[in-house]
């Protein structure tokens, strides 16, 4: 369950979908207004075999506020949050913050304390006490 984002959200839509898993993408804009356009057929697909969901009506665009009001949804439709990379300030925060207030679990892969990309984990890891996961069976546990 993402945004559709390039890297990591479209490799996990991707790898669910080629299990037969399940997935949802949670668009900032109308079911009818895929973004990121690079995505279409990925969202295409997981409008076919998942979930495309919205707030928002047809016919509405993304716009900055809605991404940000959108990852509420993202927060409260996952079991937990696991963050991979996050800059200080992220998307991907904003998620795990509305998760904490959720009470979901909250997990951040650290990585060198010397990356910009890594600052966000860190940062879940100090402030909101994120689980350090390390490997696939600590993000299972999650």
């Amino acid at each position: 369950m993402s945004e559709a984002a390039y890297g990591i959200d479209g490799m996990a839509h991707r790898a669910a979908l080629a299990s037969d898993g399940h997935t949802v993408a949670y668009l900032a804009g109308g079911v009818d207004r895929f973004y990121l356009t690079g995505h279409d057929a990925l969202l295409t697909r997981i409008a076919a075999d998942g979930v495309v969901a919205s707030e928002m009506g047809c016919g509405s665009a993304p716009t900055k506020w809605r991404f940000l009001m959108r990852n509420r949804l993202i927060a409260a439709g996952s079991a937990a949050i696991l963050v991979v990379e996050a800059g200080w300030r992220s998307g991907s925060l904003n998620v795990a913050g509305h998760a904490a207030a959720l009470g979901r679990p909250l997990g951040a892969v650290p990585g060198p304390v010397t990356s910009p990309t890594s600052a966000g984990c860190h940062r879940l890891i100090k402030e909101f006490g994120a689980r350090i996961i390390t490997d696939a069976t600590d993000a299972a546990a999650l």
